[in-house]
């Protein structure tokens, strides 16, 4: 009778703990390109940032470039009104307006927006650039202009680039920096952790190929993050997948399914 309850009361422990590893995780919410998508906003303006600090979401992801004469500028494609952000001069591009009338920032600009809510985490992108000088230059710059501003705690790096995220795993050693992918990635998780690359940020179709990438990242004290994410139903999905982060163009309703 007793071996009998006791083979109960570990079938019982073994449910209990399946049970729980199945349950859903709960990601965190980045608002892509910030909360754009609402009246008196825009992709990538400072306006966006001050939407989501008042959504409440964990971080607002933007892109910045390099121009020539090294002013780290926010866009998110590399052409402006025709203008080619890193090959100009800031003087070129300056006056120029996003759709909301606002006027394309400086990182400046953004961080001192974000200091008015240091809750929220600044996910900042630095595109791909045309040669590697321009990369290790652009990264050098975003690292200074944020150390100065004394805010490496609120940012968080992510890149295409692998040249990038070198550079700022070598000049940032202990912040936040992700590899971003689209397609397959041509890094494994051990590779970009051996990089001092401490999180992965792919494209929800990678991950529905190999869902094993999370339980790998995670093995290796990684963060996940996937983008992007808009339907309630992929939310669910990445959730059910154990994700840590959605970036989304709906943060509103991946504020109910998760947490800030």
């Amino acid at each position: 009778m007793k071996r009998i309850s006791l083979f109960i009361v570990l079938m019982l422990s073994v449910l209990a703990l399946t049970s729980e590893a199945k349950k859903p995780s709960t990601p965190r919410t980045i608002a892509h390109r910030g909360y754009w998508d609402t009246e008196g906003s825009a992709q990538n303006s400072v306006a966006s940032l001050a939407k989501a600090q008042e959504l409440g979401v964990y971080g607002s992801e933007f892109d910045v470039w390099l121009t020539t004469d090294g002013k780290v500028a926010l866009n998110h494609d590399g052409v402006i009104n025709g203008v080619t952000i890193q090959d100009a001069k800031w003087d070129d591009i300056k006056d120029f307006t996003l759709s909301n009338g606002e006027k394309i920032p400086l990182l400046e600009d953004y961080l001192k927006q974000a200091k008015k809510n240091k809750k929220v985490k600044l996910i900042l992108e630095i595109k791909s650039h045309r040669t590697p000088e321009q990369e290790k230059a652009v990264a050098e710059a975003v690292a200074r202009i944020v150390t100065d501003a004394k805010m490496g705690k609120q940012v968080e790096y992510i890149s295409f680039s692998i040249n990038i995220c070198r550079e700022l795993a070598r000049l940032l050693p202990k912040e936040e920096i992700a590899y971003l992918a689209s397609g397959n990635s041509a890094y494994t998780i051990d590779e970009l952790k051996a990089m001092n690359i401490n999180g992965i940020d792919y494209h929800i179709g990678i991950f529905r190929a190999h869902p094993e990438y999370v339980t790998e990242a995670h093995k290796n004290k990684m963060t996940v993050n996937v983008w992007t994410v808009n339907k309630p139903e992929e939310m669910a999905e990445m959730m059910n997948l154990g994700v840590d982060f959605i970036t989304t163009d709906n943060p509103k309703e991946a504020l109910k399914l998760g947490k800030k």
